[in-house]
């Protein structure tokens, strides 16, 4: 008997994106770019700023299309865009669906959006999707048949609030942000979200998905989602519990690395001691299956902004050094090139047009150096992350041959001199070890089996042996 034509159409989409999706593995050659579609870039070419920063500012796909030459040069190869379903009226974010089964009309239309993904693959750009399987909109009145195609009640839970994040019935079973929370036992809400990931990531190309909001569903529900979506997924797990955040990678391929967000913001941010870091990492290979494969970052739409609590730039440096040198898929906040140092929401949601897309910000020129470098030696296929040396203020570590010096005295605080003398089997006297910031005036060579090294003014430095 013949297949019908809707079950033909469904096998069709699963099998593009089987074809065309990136897997876990691939996605460690990528450094993702995180936009709010609606901050990132006008069509219009217009640079003035946003007058109210709660609601829709203008940002479109073909904003972004038009600006993917900034990106480049930046020296990300991968962007993760905003939930791309039409949203209840002012939900300029994406977090609060209205119809899944339409596009936002203030992003652009199904050819824009198609455009843009064809043109970011042209340029070795893979795009990712945000997407919600939580939580529908909320029209403000109850009156779920304006939601589609969840139209009833029985599709979604009682109505109550989290109130207690530490109670894992409430954080599934009730509301965050009183925003409709869907039944994802009910066969028919099951369904209709496998249906609809499948035929987004397949009809528009998307090469990896980024899970909103994922422990406030059951676990039994995600891993037939990450089946149907067919390409990398890599979810929110908004929690500093490392043991309660790797739980969630046994139903999906990778989370968001939040744990070691909120160690760098300390460390970093705040300077408290370095040894924090080997502390989160030391937790980590008791409970991740698999950190190579983590999003670790250290800014987001979410939270404050780093430099709202921290002006100092060379401590940013420290950390954003860190977040691209480690293990991991690293995730840079659009604006951080900028110095962008928004408070909380919507404050750290600052549109970019009015910089003009400007490539002369020191943050800028300083992520353009260390992307640059990270593709030029493939640093993914270097090897496992290995600590050389670590104190309070100071943290040296290796991936192959490439090493990374970070601290947190900051640019006021005393040179940090310390000697190194657990190094590389590869670094053997007399090898020559350049700093990829200053290459032709800072090097240093191994000498006696130990590398003596220095920063000063709080920076940051990354050696690669000198190659004749």
């Amino acid at each position: 008997m013949a297949a019908p034509s809707s079950l033909k159409g469904l096998l069709f989409l699963s099998l593009l994106a089987f074809c065309f999706g990136k897997t876990a593995n691939e996605w460690k050659s990528r450094v993702v770019y995180q936009i709010i579609t609606d901050r990132f870039g006008r069509d219009d070419g217009s640079a003035s700023g946003c007058g109210d920063m709660w609601h829709y500012c203008g940002g479109t796909w073909r904003g972004i299309m038009n600006h993917l030459d900034y990106i480049s040069a930046l020296g990300v190869n991968a962007i993760w865009i905003s939930p791309i379903p039409l949203n209840i009226e002012g939900a300029y974010h994406g977090y609060a669906a209205k119809d899944l089964a339409q596009l936002n009309p203030h992003f652009g239309s199904s050819d824009d959006l198609k455009n843009l993904i064809n043109a970011c693959h042209k340029k070795d750009i893979w795009v990712m999707a945000d997407v919600v399987a939580n939580h529908m909109g909320n029209p403000g009145n109850e009156d779920f048949s304006q939601l589609h195609p969840f139209n009833n009640e029985t599709y979604y839970h009682r109505r109550c609030q989290i109130n207690n994040y530490q109670n894992q019935t409430e954080v599934e079973f009730c509301r965050l942000a009183d925003l409709p929370d869907l039944d994802q036992d009910n066969t028919y809400v099951r369904s209709q979200l496998y249906q609809w990931v499948r035929s987004t990531v397949a009809t528009y190309g998307f090469d990896g998905i980024r899970i909103d909001t994922i422990p406030e569903v059951n676990k039994a529900f995600w891993p037939g989602f990450a089946q149907a979506a067919g390409v990398f997924q890599l979810g929110e797990v908004f929690d500093g519990r490392v043991d309660y955040v790797a739980g969630y990678q046994a139903v999906i391929d990778a989370t968001l690395s939040y744990p070691m967000y909120f160690t760098l913001r300390d460390v970093f941010q705040r300077q408290a001691s370095v040894r924090r870091i080997a502390d989160t990492l030391s937790a980590y290979d008791r409970y991740f299956k698999d950190q190579t494969v983590l999003g670790t970052f250290l800014d987001n739409h979410d939270n404050p902004r780093f430099l709202q609590g921290q002006s100092d730039y060379t401590l940013y440096q420290n950390g954003l050094a860190y977040v691209l040198m480690t293990e991991g898929v690293p995730l840079l906040y659009y604006g951080t090139e900028q110095g962008f140092s928004g408070g909380a929401d919507p404050g750290c949601r600052e549109p970019l047009w009015p910089t003009r897309y400007a490539q002369s910000n020191p943050l800028f020129k300083f992520l353009q150096t260390v992307l640059q470098f990270r593709t030029s030696v493939a640093l993914w296929n270097q090897g496992p992350q290995v600590e050389r040396y670590i104190d309070d203020n100071f943290l040296a570590f290796t991936r192959g041959d490439v090493l990374t010096l970070v601290t947190n005295v900051g640019s006021n605080g005393p040179t940090v001199q310390r000697t190194l003398t657990y190094l590389p089997a590869s670094y053997k006297d007399g090898t020559k070890l350049c700093n990829i910031f200053w290459p032709n005036d800072d090097c240093i060579t191994v000498t006696g089996g130990k590398l003596d090294v220095a920063l000063l003014r709080g920076e940051t430095k990354i050696f690669y042996p000198k190659r004749a």
